[in-house]
Formats: C-alpha cells, structure tokens, sequence
C-alpha cells in the first residue's frame, strides 16, 4: 500500500506548497463546475473560470502547453458559454439543449485537428517536444477544444468528446506525475459518461419552443 501511495503522491514532496495549494483549489473548483455542468445549471461558468484561470498558472510551470492553452481556451468558452447559456431564443425560453448536426461535428473535427497543429508549433518554436507524451498533449488539446465549444453550444455530446480527452489525459498525468490532477480526469470521464445520460433526459424533457 506505502508503494502506491509513494507512486501516486510521492513526488508533490519536492513541489512548492503553494502549487499543491493551489492544484487543490483547481481541482475542487473544477468538481463543483461540472457538477453543476451535470444539473444543467448555470453555475458551471463561474467555477469553472476559477479553475482555468488558476491551470493555466500552474500547467506553464509544468511545461504541458497544450493543457495550458485548453484552460485558456476555457476561460474565453466560459464566457462566450455563459452568455449562450443565458441568452434568450424567444420570450420566455433560453438556448436549449440540442443534438450536434453533421455542420458542427465537421467544425468540431477541423478546430481539433487545426488546434493541435498550432500546439505542434507551439511546442516546436519554444524548443519544448519531449517525446510522445507531446504528441498525446497536443491530440488531448484539440479534443477538449472541440468538446468545450460544443458545451458553450449547449450539445448533448459534448460530454461524449469530454469523456475521451479526459480517458487519455488519466495516464498522461500519471506518468507525469502529477497525480492530484490524473484523479481529477478520472473522475471527469466518469462523470462525462453519467453527464451525456442525464442531458438526454433534460432533452427529452424541453417543452418545444413555442408551446408549453
């Protein structure tokens, strides 16, 4: 037990305290964001803008570029989510929960494979490839900025593109060693998986715009 305990914690004995501090606050902020995200409930913005924000901090100093710009990324899809959330579509509804049509998978697809290209780049001028685990940076980037631009949309399966960035960032962060925030993923794709089934009840539940 004192062994996996030493895997998964061990190296946060050389880290900053402030780091680990601020790593947790990330974390929880980032749990109550999607827990709201899961009720289908405003409140995932402002947490969630709590959480980049602090991310983005922290994963420059951890040399993850990608996973930087992903938070970054958020915090602008928080905004422009937060706003879509609550703008109304007519006089009494907001934007609805709606299925993803094959237009927006398509825009989906190219701003993936495009954002990876640009973290390729990224990491390329700044002298920063390490090895595969670069590469599977910059492929997890390009997921979670489809899935987020399609969240902002108020997709249904946003959490379905989700869930498989965060199955990948599991043993990326582990072997990173950073194994507060790989427990972090892991508990996101479980509950991504849970998220996609209770939207579908929150889609099948929509009054039909125009009539109540």
């Amino acid at each position: 037990m004192s062994e996996v305990i030493e895997f998964l914690f061990g190296q946060y004995r050389d880290y900053k305290v402030s780091h680990i501090l601020l790593e947790v606050v990330a974390i929880i902020a980032s749990i109550i964001s999607v827990i709201y995200s899961f009720k289908n409930k405003i409140w995932v913005f402002p947490f969630g803008i709590l959480s980049t924000l602090i991310f983005v901090y922290l994963l420059l100093q951890w040399n993850l570029l990608g996973d930087m710009l992903i938070n970054a990324y958020y915090f602008i899809m928080s905004v422009y989510g937060w706003y879509i959330w609550t703008r109304k579509v007519d006089a009494t509804h907001e934007t609805p929960i709606t299925i993803t049509s094959d237009k927006e998978w398509i825009h989906s697809f190219l701003l993936l494979l495009s954002t990876a290209v640009g973290v390729y780049v990224l990491y390329f001028v700044t002298n920063r490839l390490e090895s595969i685990v670069s590469y599977i940076d910059m492929l997890t980037t390009g997921i979670f900025f489809a899935g987020m631009w399609l969240m902002a949309r108020r997709k249904l399966e946003h959490w379905l593109v989700l869930m498989v960035g965060n199955v990948i960032s599991v043993p990326l962060y582990f072997y990173k060693g950073y194994s507060f925030s790989a427990l972090l993923y892991l508990f996101l794709a479980i509950i991504a998986y849970y998220g996609y089934l209770e939207w579908k009840k929150y889609l099948n539940k929509q009054p039909i715009l125009g009539k109540e």
